[in-house]
């Protein structure tokens, strides 16, 4: 089941991605979670993107600022300027996330997008900041199908929850670079047949080395980890 025009798998090298940043040290999806997993020696940092009322991308995970910042409020119900001044500024926008670094050297970034919605404001800001080059996306369908009208070049990561392989009409209108699974989904046949298919094999979210070492075993492309420093310490040997 090859997908037309899908890039050739890549030589194997295994990405590290921090999961929302470095939540064990820092507040996930916050600017000091980023540096700090970018430190630990992350290759990318999976980052979470909503809007508010008015429409700007912002790093949060869930709908509401109750489980982060203690605050009983919907996301989408206020404005940026509402968001910054509830959370003394610690969310961060999408913007100021893209703005760490400069184009060539800043951070490679894991869009995921729980919510669609977010999809077209999210691929504007990152062209609007200069990082198309350095950034990918991830989540279910709804959400990549709308990464792809808004950008058809992008590079997306569609997740998947089932061993049952995606329909080829869904693989063609998303055209990913990656399927994006749980970890306890991974077998070496099932990223052997992805990579026979001409797509990259990435896994979430996996902290125990037992599990990264079973990964690693399979040939996946890409981790997500909540462990930076420890899964760096196993591909060092």
């Amino acid at each position: 089941m090859a997908i037309p025009n899908s890039p050739a798998v890549e030589a194997r090298t295994v990405t590290v991605v921090a999961h929302r940043g470095n939540p064990y040290r820092f507040r996930e999806n916050t600017l000091a979670s980023i540096r700090s997993a970018l430190q630990a020696g992350a290759g990318a940092v999976e980052v979470d993107v909503r809007l508010t009322r008015d429409g700007v991308p912002v790093l949060l995970h869930d709908a509401t600022l109750e489980r982060l910042w203690g605050r009983t409020r919907v996301l989408d119900s206020l404005s940026a300027d509402e968001l910054r001044e509830l959370t003394g500024g610690g969310v961060p926008t999408l913007r100021e996330a893209l703005r760490l670094g400069s184009e060539q050297s800043g951070p490679r970034l894991f869009i995921d997008l729980p919510d669609a919605s977010a999809a077209e404001a999210a691929v504007a800001e990152v062209h609007a900041s200069g990082a198309a080059e350095r950034v990918y996306y991830c989540g279910g369908a709804t959400s990549m199908l709308a990464v792809r009208r808004a950008d058809p070049a992008a590079e997306t990561a569609l997740t998947w929850t089932t061993l049952m392989p995606p329909r080829q009409a869904l693989l063609s209108a998303v055209a990913p670079r990656w399927l994006n699974y749980r970890f306890g989904l991974v077998s070496p046949e099932l990223v052997a047949r992805n990579h026979s298919d001409g797509l990259l094999v990435s896994a979430w979210t996996a902290d125990t080395r037992f599990t990264m070492r079973r990964l690693l075993a399979a040939g996946v492309d890409a981790i997500t980890t909540n462990r930076v420093g420890t899964l760096r310490s196993l591909l060092r040997g």
